[in-house]
C-alpha cells in the first residue's frame, strides 16, 4: 500500500507516521507539509510544499496513491472563526480536492473531533467548521471517507504536540493522562490506537464512516490481533 499523510509533524499526524512506517504492507509513505519531519527511513518520502490552498505545483507528486490520511489541524484557542476556516475547511478541501482528481480510488481519512457539528448550525464555532468540512469530503467521491472523531488524546513513544502551552501542559499532567487512558480507553485515544485504527479502515473498512473514540479503540485492537 501507498499512502499519503498530510500533518505528519503534528501530534496525532506523528503518530499515524510511525504506525505506518512500522507496518510491513505499507510500502510507501509520502508526507506533505511546510517542514520535513526529518526522518531517514527507506519507505518515506517527504514533499515540502508551502502553499496549501494550491497543490498544482505538486500534483505529479501526488499520484498512485491506496489511501491519505489528513491529519492537519490546529486548536481553535485565539482564533476567529475566519483563520480557523482557511486552515481547517479551506486547506482540507485543497488538499482532498486535488487527491480526488488524481486518485478517484483513494480511501480518505479526516481526523476532526468529538462534538463536531455535522448540522453546521450550532453555536460553538470550531465544532460548526468541522463539520462542514466533514460534511463537504464526504462528496468528493473518494472510495470511502473516514471521519475520525477522538476525544482526549495521550501521546506515545516520545511524541508531544507541537503547541507550546498544550506541550508544557501534557508533559505536567502525564501521569493522570496514562491514568484515564488505562480507565477509560473508549474515551481516551492515544497517538498509537489512533495510527492503527487509520491503517485498519484502509485494510478492512469500518462499520460506518464516522469514527469516534470507541470505535478506534475496537478498530485498534483488532489490527493488534492480526499482527
Amino acid at each position: 500500500m501507498k499512502v499519503v499523510i498530510f500533518g505528519a509533524t503534528g501530534m496525532v499526524g506523528q503518530g499515524v507516521l510511525r504506525e505506518c512506517l512500522l507496518a510491513p504492507d505499507v510500502e510507501l509513505v509520502q508526507t506533505v507539509g511546510r517542514t520535513a519531519t526529518g526522518g531517514g527511513e527507506a519507505k518515506l518520502r517527504e514533499v515540502v510544499h508551502a502553499n496549501f490552498l494550491d497543490f498544482s505545483a505538486v500534483e505529479e507528486r501526488l499520484h498512485g496513491f491506496d489511501a491519505c490520511f489528513f491529519c492537519l489541524g490546529v486548536s481553535s484557542l485565539g482564533m476567529n472563526e475566519a483563520d480557523y476556516t482557511r486552515i481547517t475547511y479551506d486547506y482540507t478541501m485543497a488538499a482532498a480536492r486535488t487527491l480526488a482528481k488524481l486518485n478517484p480510488g483513494m480511501v480518505f481519512t479526516y481526523v476532526t473531533g468529538t462534538g463536531t457539528d455535522s448540522s453546521e448550525k450550532g453555536r460553538t464555532m470550531w465544532a460548526r467548521v468541522k463539520g462542514r468540512t466533514e460534511n463537504q469530503l464526504q462528496t468528493l467521491g473518494f472510495k470511502a471517507t473516514y471521519l475520525f472523531r477522538p476525544g482526549a488524546i495521550l501521546p506515545l513513544h516520545g511524541i508531544e504536540p507541537k503547541d507550546s502551552r498544550l506541550r508544557t501542559l501534557y508533559r505536567l499532567t502525564r501521569p493522570l493522562w496514562r491514568m484515564a487512558r488505562a480507565a477509560w480507553p473508549n474515551r481516551v485515544a492515544s497517538t498509537e490506537t489512533i495510527g492503527l485504527a487509520m491503517l485498519g479502515v484502509l485494510r478492512r473498512g469500518a462499520a460506518k464512516p464516522i469514527v469516534d473514540p470507541p470505535d478506534i479503540e475496537a478498530i485498534a485492537r483488532r489490527e493488534r490481533g492480526q499482527r
